[in-house]
């Protein structure tokens, strides 16, 4: 297109494009302000580099999205539309729009993990919901406050960029920190070029923490949140059973349960063999077929998910310290002859007994709830196997649980006592909607699950989708919000 000055209508569009970069210099400011949240979301890069790369990266990348939003709305609204003052309010209702959905990414990753994105939806109202229960008026009036603000400062630029337009033009510093914004963001591609071959994990776990930059892979997903062990990833994905470095915390407060001398008890029985599991179940009454439970092929791990209510990540350091599960408060008791955890103190009359290979009869008014531990196939990291119980209400489940689902599923359904569930236990009530995702941890693996798909992640970046039902794999990208949450759910207990 020929804008030529002596027409007028290529005057205006001339005149409209100059105002408009002067304007989107400006939402680049603030943008700038409104994305300071996305670089305390995460932990600190540990290096200087790390550090570098992260602000020329915030610069960089930051200027590049609010320009592209120039390029794509404003700009071709400027030449077919060339009229100013139309333009400017346009211009100021479409940033005010860009900049508010910006601040909701920035709220949402801050406090999930993850951007905005249709996968997750439920959790992010969720989220939304949380926030405003507490104090309705007042976050509506906050929320509306801040989206007037934006919008003022828009139609103040707005103007101000176009009365001035000619002053403007004679200053050098628009172009000077143009100048700046593109060394930055070629300098900061150049640096995640050498960051990727050279396995600098410091700077490519950031991937995924601005909106619309590079997509998170398994690597950089672990080593954002410590999992990623480097020593196996460079040494070829050797085999490593060391779990990461974790210092379990106790959580500071945990609710009490009241129940009675009538509340019923539970038996957890695992079995080494499915001969074994046979017998017993032959010689119970009342037991019936629940449904597939999954656990780790391990049977030390299982054993760890059924007694604790936790994912195996702990078992190490909980062991180590003769830590107690945390759902063991008064009036709850707790029987164990368990290898490896002598520590526990058996009480008398328990309410909760858990055995390996025991063949006892069960005791009177008390549910039991029994698998085998072994597996099919030593190939894979978990297996799938059959949960028999004597518990009521059981019949209705149809979807694949966990060991440390049983606790969750008791305490919740059986003895009113879903808060102590809540916050002593990562594990879900077999019963009704799940409160957190389904996750465990064996031998340096991270397990997900989700409906009929396993995913498995491994400590040196690589990963899997298995079908839970059929067992062959399944060729999917990965589902980063899901395995965000189920990451923090894992680590909700580690100091680290």
């Amino acid at each position: 297109m020929n804008l030529a000055t002596q027409n007028p209508f290529s005057s205006k569009a001339s005149q409209l494009l100059a105002w408009g970069h002067w304007f989107t210099l400006a939402n680049i400011g603030l943008a700038l302000l409104v994305s300071l949240p996305y670089l305390f979301a995460d932990a600190p890069p540990t290096s200087a580099i790390g550090t570098f790369y992260m602000i020329i990266t915030w610069l960089s990348h930051t200027a590049f999205i609010t320009f592209l939003a120039f390029v794509l709305t404003i700009f071709p609204l400027s030449l077919i539309f060339p009229y100013p003052r139309h333009i400017r309010g346009m211009a100021s209702i479409i940033a005010t729009s860009g900049m508010t959905l910006l601040a909701v990414d920035a709220f949402v990753y801050y406090n999930l993990g993850y951007h905005l994105n249709f996968d997750s939806l439920r959790e992010i109202l969720s989220l939304f919901w949380r926030n405003v229960s507490n104090t309705p008026a007042f976050s509506t009036l906050l929320v509306l406050a801040i989206v007037m603000m934006i919008l003022a400062y828009q139609l103040l630029v707005s103007n101000y960029a176009w009365h001035h337009l000619a002053e403007l033009k004679r200053h050098r510093f628009g172009k000077k920190i143009s100048g700046v914004l593109v060394v930055c963001f070629a300098l900061s591609h150049s640096i995640h070029i050498w960051a990727d071959a050279e396995l600098k994990f410091d700077i490519t776990k950031q991937d995924n923490m601005l909106p619309l930059s590079y997509p998170t892979t398994a690597k950089a997903l672990l080593a954002k949140h410590d999992l990623l062990d480097l020593e196996r990833y460079e040494q070829a994905r050797a085999v490593s059973v060391n779990a990461p470095t974790v210092s379990f915390v106790m959580p500071a407060q945990l609710p009490s349960c009241e129940i009675n001398e009538t509340t019923t008890g539970i038996d957890i029985r695992l079995f080494s063999s499915q001969e074994a599991l046979n017998k017993f179940v032959d010689s119970t009454a009342d037991i019936r077929l629940v449904g597939p439970i999954l656990h780790p092929r391990d049977q030390q791990d299982t054993i760890f998910n059924a007694l604790y209510g936790l994912p195996s990540y702990y078992r190490t350091s909980m062991q180590k310290d003769n830590i107690d599960p945390l759902w063991r408060r008064s009036p709850i008791t707790l029987s164990t002859s368990l290898e490896g955890y002598e520590f526990i103190h058996n009480d008398e009359n328990a309410l909760v007994n858990v055995s390996l290979d025991s063949q006892e009869p069960v005791r009177a008014n008390s549910l039991v709830f029994a698998f085998t531990t072994q597996s099919s196939s030593s190939e894979q990291i978990t297996t799938i196997n059959q949960l028999w119980s004597s518990a009521p209400r059981l019949n209705s489940v149809n979807h694949i649980v966990q060991p440390q689902d049983i606790l969750a599923t008791v305490l919740s359904e059986f003895w009113q006592c879903s808060e102590l569930a809540q916050s002593a236990l990562i594990a879900n009530n077999m019963i009704g909607e799940k409160q957190f995702a389904d996750v465990n941890y064996s031998h340096g693996v991270f397990i997900a699950l989700r409906k009929d798909r396993i995913t498995l992640l491994s400590s040196d970046g690589s990963f899997k989708h298995i079908s839970a039902s059929e067992g062959f794999s399944v060729d999917q990208e990965l589902n980063v919000p899901f395995l965000i949450q189920g990451i923090k759910q894992l680590k909700r207990f580690n100091a680290q």
